[in-house]
This record gives C-alpha cells, sequence and structure tokens, in this order.
C-alpha cells in the first residue's frame, strides 16, 4: 500500500513534469510564430489578408490544430469565414456552443472536453477539445471569434490563450 502511495506520487509529479515541458515548449513554439506573423501582416493592409495569413500560419505550424478560423457576426448570426480544415458548420445557432459563449462572456474559452461542454456544436465529430477566443476589431468592439478544435483533449492551456490573444491583435497592426 505504502509503495503504491509514493508510486501515484511519483506518476503525479512525472505528469506534471511532462506537461511544464509541453508548456515551454508551446510557449516557444508562438513566440516564433508571433514574430513571423509580425512580420507577414505588414505585407498587406488588408484584414482579409492578414486573417487568412494567420489562420494559415496557426493551422499549419502548431500540429494539434484541426480546424482554426474565424467566425464573425453577419446580420446577427455567426457565420463561418476564413478557415483551414474540414468543412464547417456555416452558421452557428444562436447563443449556443463555445463560440458563442466566448462572444457573449468577452474572454477566451477553454475547453478540454468538448463531449462535456453543454450545448457544444459538433461540426465535426473528430474535435475533441476547443479554444475559442473573441475576435475585436480596431475601435475594440467584438465583432466574432477565433475558433481553433483539436481530435486530441485537453490540448489546449493558458498559454495558448495568452499568444492567440496577441496574435489576433496583428490583424489591426
Amino acid at each position: 500500500m505504502f509503495i503504491r502511495a509514493i508510486k501515484k506520487t511519483e506518476d503525479k509529479n512525472c505528469r506534471h513534469y511532462i506537461r511544464q515541458m509541453e508548456e515551454n515548449k508551446k510557449e516557444g513554439r508562438y513566440s516564433r510564430i508571433h514574430k513571423q506573423l509580425s512580420e507577414l501582416v505588414l505585407k498587406s493592409n488588408s484584414s482579409s489578408a492578414r486573417m487568412a495569413t494567420i489562420i494559415a500560419v496557426l493551422h499549419h505550424k502548431l500540429d494539434y490544430f484541426f480546424w482554426t478560423g474565424f467566425y464573425l457576426i453577419e446580420k446577427g448570426e455567426m457565420t463561418v469565414n476564413i478557415y483551414q480544415g474540414p468543412v464547417a458548420c456555416q452558421i452557428l445557432e444562436k447563443d449556443k456552443g463555445a463560440c458563442w459563449a466566448a462572444f457573449n462572456k468577452k474572454e477566451t474559452v477553454i475547453i478540454e472536453d468538448v463531449h462535456n461542454f453543454p450545448e457544444h456544436i459538433a461540426c465535426d465529430s473528430r474535435s475533441n477539445s476547443e479554444i475559442v477566443i473573441p475576435f475585436k476589431n480596431i475601435e475594440g468592439e467584438i465583432i466574432g471569434v477565433l475558433d481553433i478544435d483539436s481530435s486530441q483533449k485537453g490540448s489546449f492551456s493558458d498559454v495558448d490563450a495568452k499568444w492567440l490573444e496577441s496574435i489576433l491583435e496583428l490583424v489591426w497592426a
């Protein structure tokens, strides 16, 4: 019994250490991506071109991103915009799911397991975790969201949130 308790403590400490290493690796990767994007977005004054570039770079540089894209509010509806990944839901049911939660709460939402999230909108059954960041226009008004799905549970953390929020600011840089 005593040996089993020690083993559980060691396993927990090891998992924490591995998770911290993964978070440090994410920090470094996001730092490099942010630097790359801050140079790329200056090549165009078009917000659409900047959004498309951000989506392309994020989707192809972060291997745990399964679906990466914007939903913007158009005539009161949350409508898919620039994205990469499998076919998306075109219009999200009002006030349902993670995208509307982030939009309505005006804050980033991280979901470790979408199957346990109330009223989750399943655009693709392979999605298992999600992060949604409110997307603001140049005046600071929320006009939509950046939505990212992963096929793995628990893919997103505060590190993702911090960097993705910063990356979104590059649209208006």
